[in-house]
């Protein structure tokens, strides 16, 4: 037993000093680093008009670019089975100027031209420059019968405001999934009433968990209370399991600010929930006048395949289970008379109910298990949300993915030595069996 009390212990040492190391990369950055867009994302142009389109692969991740006043296409080609969800991220220059008009638009049209969906995003009445994401779907509901059919479709992708809007171009990325039809239709309603009170936010001692640069590099969080820093223009990303039937809740809380330092920043905080396609579910703001503030997302319901069925936006967002993503940001005019920071930020995260079976998939999501929590992400949110669980689960849930590496590997090595003694035991009956 020996060998392999001090295999965890490496592996508790390697993530400890992982988490170490994230956090002092986290800590070090510049408010006006780029946003952290997928490692694996692919260049692809937007085309000025459809005939000239090129593909988004389900499962892909693009980078592109949207000049000001400009709209831009992409093309998707879809089965008569899937639903299928874009998301488009734009990330504006870091000295622009935006105003409350600026924004994003997302659209998915048939080839002549009816829209199948649009949703806009903008930036906010502080206009300070922050990824802002829009989405669009193609789904195959009854309710909008002439996007039913496979074939072609074209995402349209614009850049909104007025003439006034700052001339640079906009980077953007870009993503497409396919969520597959059911083996059994249910009833076409969303639930008739749902837990609608605001929760309590959990209490306890904070532990720090520092955030991701964008959605493709979100810090994993579970539930509980967690601490970091956070400076004047910058944008963390969190990604949280959330499982069918259950119920997600969060709060951010800016801390106060050092010295007498005084005067107020309008919409200084914003914290924004999108769920496992990158589309909006609900997004809050507070002012700060450095003293401590808090911003509480609005109660949505528990992850509920019906909830598609509601026009209601932030109840039809909870409509897969999966990881969902928790974006803050604070407002670059914060430095103005508060100083650069970074501010102390708590976020606060419960997560309500137990888990339930899925609706039954007839198939598998592009990328596959994208409305799935895996075992390993069930564990870790009950591990770090109780403080419950072995050490080894632990060195996992904090240290994430690497660590995660790691410790299979450990595993994998215990069950490859016993297989192997195992193997020279029976070689050794098999030449003497007397022995």
């Amino acid at each position: 037993m020996g060998w392999r009390t001090a295999a965890v212990a490496a592996v508790l040492c390697t993530s400890a000093v992982g988490t170490s190391a994230f956090a002092a990369e986290a800590s070090s950055s510049s408010p006006s680093s780029s946003y952290g867009f997928a490692p694996d994302a692919r260049p692809i142009e937007g085309a000025t008009q459809p005939t000239e389109a090129e593909t988004l692969q389900p499962g892909g991740s693009y980078r592109s670019s949207l000049p000001r006043a400009a709209t831009r296409y992409y093309r998707l080609e879809l089965d008569a089975d899937s639903n299928a969800y874009v998301s488009a991220t734009a990330v504006p220059r870091t000295d622009d100027k935006l105003s409350l008009s600026d924004g994003l638009k997302v659209s998915v049209r048939t080839p002549d031209g009816h829209s199948c969906s649009t949703q806009t995003a903008r930036f906010g009445a502080s206009g300070s420059p922050h990824p802002i994401t829009a989405s669009g779907a193609r789904t195959t509901s009854p309710r909008t019968p002439l996007c039913t059919d496979g074939g072609t479709y074209y995402v349209v992708v614009e850049r909104v405001g007025t003439a006034d809007s700052p001339g640079g171009d906009w980077d953007l990325e870009l993503t497409a999934a396919t969520e597959p039809g059911l083996r059994q239709t249910g009833e076409a309603t969303a639930p008739r009433s749902w837990d609608s009170a605001t929760p309590a936010p959990p209490t306890g001692e904070a532990r720090s968990r520092p955030g991701g640069p964008g959605f493709a590099q979100a810090a994993s969080l579970g539930p509980g209370v967690w601490r970091t820093g956070l400076s004047p223009g910058q944008t963390l990303f969190y990604r949280v399991p959330v499982d069918w039937g259950q119920q997600l809740s969060a709060t951010a809380e800016l801390d106060p600010a050092a010295g007498d330092a005084r005067g107020y920043t309008a919409d200084a905080l914003d914290l924004t929930l999108y769920n496992p396609v990158r589309a909006p579910v609900e997004d809050t703001d507070r002012g700060y006048d450095g003293s401590r503030r808090a911003a509480a997302l609005a109660p949505v319901p528990p992850v509920d395949y019906r909830n598609r069925y509601t026009g209601i936006p932030r109840v039809k967002g909870m409509r897969f289970a999966g990881s969902y993503f928790l974006a803050v940001h604070l407002s670059a005019a914060v430095a103005d008379d508060f100083g650069d920071g970074p501010f102390g930020l708590i976020l606060r995260v419960r997560i309500k109910g137990a888990a339930q079976d899925g609706p039954g998939y007839a198939g598998q999501s592009v990328p596959r298990n994208l409305f799935q929590v895996s075992p390993r992400e069930r564990a870790t949110g009950v591990d770090l949300g109780s403080g419950s669980g072995d050490t080894a689960m632990r060195a996992l849930a904090v240290g994430g993915i690497g660590a995660g590496t790691v410790l299979l590997a450990v595993l994998g090595g215990w069950t490859l030595t016993a297989r192997r003694r195992a193997a020279v035991q029976m070689r050794a009956r098999a030449q003497n069996p007397t022995a």
